[in-house]
Parts: structure tokens; sequence; C-alpha cells
């Protein structure tokens, strides 16, 4: 065999196996493609959280039948709640579901769906606390408030008291829920504030513990996807539309959260 005779053969098996590679990248794509990525934070009972090894709650089980409308499998990624809008937006997750609220400062950077559910931010506070009502709160510099750092309840109490807040100085932001309630066990801070499913889970676990008896806030949640993956939105949309009409959405919350 000759020399050149020699390199065109290797010039073919060579086309041959960058063409098979090509095909399996290709196949591989298609798979990912059909998995649903869904990031969230799983320490949010009773929207998520783990049982063992498995992730349960309101959140998790409507998107597993969003996943199931889609023809598609849920794939959940548990990660801190402050980089679920950043993952979402730079491709990583398919979707954020983590009992999140939409904000004008979050539409900036993600696109949201329909709303499926209501959340009520309320304070946490130990027994005997000389804080009895929301009008015992203090934007003084004389109380400090525990947030899950984030959320809208790090967001709202952050702001400034013209705006309803008590100022960024006088919040201390935790990486959960349940670390600020630890915190307000152990003295360092006058009050949590978070959604009010959490705080009776909270509340249930830990003695010594209530919760005030106003709304602190009302918000909608919703599910956040990339501004550019509008096809995915809408389908979510449609999803969540047959859903509700079904009355499954109403039934898991109803089997969380009981009236």
């Amino acid at each position: 065999m000759s020399k050149k005779t020699f390199v065109k053969i290797l010039s073919v098996v060579l086309a041959l196996v960058l063409g098979m590679t090509a095909l399996w990248a290709c196949g591989g794509e298609k798979e990912d493609e059909n998995v649903l990525v869904m990031a969230t934070n799983a320490s949010f009972p009773p929207y998520e959280y783990k049982e063992g090894d498995s992730f349960a709650g309101i959140d998790v089980e409507i998107a597993t039948l969003i996943a199931e409308k889609l023809g598609m499998t849920l794939k959940i990624e548990d990660v801190e709640f402050g980089s679920i809008i950043g993952g979402v937006q730079s491709g990583k997750f398919d979707m954020g579901m983590a009992g999140m609220t939409v904000t004008d400062e979050r539409l900036e950077m993600v696109n949201f769906s329909s709303t499926y559910a209501t959340g009520v931010q309320v304070v946490i506070v130990a027994e005997g606390s000389t804080i009895t009502s929301l009008d015992d709160l203090k934007d003084d510099g004389s109380m400090k408030y525990g947030v899950q750092q984030d959320t809208t309840g790090d967001i709202y109490a952050s702001d400034t008291p013209e705006k309803g807040g008590y100022g960024s100085d006088n919040v201390i932001r935790y990486k959960t829920g349940a670390e600020a309630v630890q915190a307000l066990k152990a003295g360092k801070v006058d009050a949590v504030i978070i959604d009010n499913e959490p705080a009776k889970s909270f509340v249930a676990a830990n003695e010594g513990l209530r919760i005030l008896d106003a709304e602190w806030a009302v918000e909608d949640y919703a599910i956040c996807v990339a501004k550019d993956n509008t096809d995915l939105l809408d389908k979510i949309n449609t999803a969540l539309a047959e859903l509700e009409a079904e009355g499954k959405v109403q039934a898991i919350i109803d089997k969380y959260i009981k009236a």
C-alpha cells in the first residue's frame, strides 16, 4: 500500500469516527432535552423539603405533574435560594420553583409563569417577647430581624423605613429559614420574618416560639423561566391552566395546607 493510499484511508476512517461522535453527541442532547431541570431550595416546608433522599412538598408535586404534561422527566437540583435566578438565567436550570414571589426586581431578570399559590409572610417571636403585634416592630436600630437571604422577607425587611422596611443594618441574613429560627431561639435576633407555612412547621418543631396574629405581607408564588425561553414558559402556563382546571393544583395545596 502506497503512502498516498494509506493517507486517504486514514482520512476516511477519521471522518467516519468524527461523524459517529457527532451523532452520539446529538443523541445525548436530544435525551437531555427531555429532562426538565428544576432548581429549588429544599428547606422551605411544605413547599419543598427532603424526606430521606427524596424531595417532597407542594412545588415538587406540582412540578412533577407539569413535567408529565410536557412529556418530560423532572430533575430537581437543590441549591441556595439566592443562586436560583442566576442559574435559570444562564441556562443551567430550566426553571426555578421554590415558593418564589413575583417582584419587580426579579421580573427584570427572569419571566414568571401564572400564579399557582398565594403566600403570606408572618413574624415569629419568642414566647414572652415584648413584641406582641406588628406595631411593636421597630426600625430605630433597637431590634434585629432574622430572614432567609434573598427571599422576599429579606428584600422587604431590608428596605428603608419609608418603604415599610426596617433598614438593611437591622436585618441578619441566614442561608435557611431553619438557621434564622435557631438564631431567634438563641436570642441573636428579636424576630424572624418568613412565609406562614414554613413558620407553622418551625414553631411546631421548636418549643417557646409563636407567630404573631397579623399578616406581615401577602404575595403570589410563580415559576421563573429565562427571558429567552418563552416557548417553555408558554408550555408551563398551559400545563398549569390544565392542572388547575382539573383541580389537581388545589388538591396538592390542600394536602399540605389544612384549612
